[in-house]
């Protein structure tokens, strides 16, 4: 088994993506299985320009950046891999645009023009089952606490597996992470103790990843608890709610 984790966070390896892409991989590394980290801040990937190259007979699914960008290797990467991790923090509402603009990319990949009707009955075209077909995870971090927060990644995701049928296995979500410390501020996790037994959830996440083939519904439950209570929509008990957190990380939010 080897899972393969792609970090789309504009921070690289400093970000609290990358925290939680550690705290899955101990699971995984504890479970005898391999994983392996891309950070696509580190790479270079350009952006698809919709030139339909890759569609015609000369360059038949060849992007035409295959030798001049990373985007070949990690497709490489994906086909030898058995799970996918999709980590991206929420940037206004959605994924990173590091990983939307990877994901473009999976165009080159497919005969967009061999159409069929995916097996959840979507009508739809060929894609290449050993890239975007991938049993896989999105694991979502954002620093605010309300519901509505990451949602459009987490429908994004419904209807990529739908189309590209591919399995989704799981459903990684760790919110406020600013007021809890993003994984490098002991003081603060000493007033909210409910994130580290999220966390271990997160490892034992990885080890069900590694022994199962995907995370128990129980498991995601723990891992995607939220740290601070749901806030009614009431504008005072927000505005106090702002206050607190102004004073918990001392500074403006």
């Amino acid at each position: 088994m080897k899972i393969l984790a792609i970090n789309s966070s504009y921070r690289g390896e400093k970000g609290y993506t990358a925290f939680l892409i550690d705290k899955v991989f101990t699971g995984v590394e504890s479970a005898g299985a391999d994983c392996e980290v891309i950070t696509l801040s580190k790479l270079k990937i350009n952006r698809c320009i919709a030139c339909d190259r890759c569609q015609t007979e000369e360059h038949f699914l060849k992007c035409i950046y295959e030798d001049k960008d990373d985007v070949k290797e990690i497709f490489n990467k994906m086909t030898e891999a058995d799970i996918i991790i999709y980590g991206t923090p929420v940037y206004i509402f959605n994924m990173s645009g590091l990983l939307k603009i990877f994901l473009d990319r999976f165009y080159s990949t497919s005969h967009v023009y061999d159409l069929k009707i995916s097996k959840s009955g979507m009508f739809f075209h060929h894609v290449t089952e050993e890239i975007a077909g991938k049993p896989f995870v999105p694991l979502i971090c954002c620093d605010n606490v309300e519901n509505e927060t990451p949602e459009n990644i987490i429908r994004y995701f419904k209807t990529f597996s739908k189309f590209m049928d591919a399995p989704q296995v799981g459903l990684l979500l760790r919110q406020a992470g600013a007021l809890v410390g993003h994984g490098s501020d002991r003081e603060r996790e000493k007033k909210f103790p409910e994130i580290l037994d999220a966390y271990k959830a997160f490892e034992q996440a990885g080890a069900e990843l590694a022994t199962l083939g995907y995370i128990k519904k129980s498991t995601q439950r723990k891992a995607n608890k939220k740290i601070v209570p749901y806030l009614p929509p009431v504008r005072f008990i927000k505005k106090y709610a702002i206050e607190y957190a102004r004073n918990e990380m001392g500074r403006q939010v």
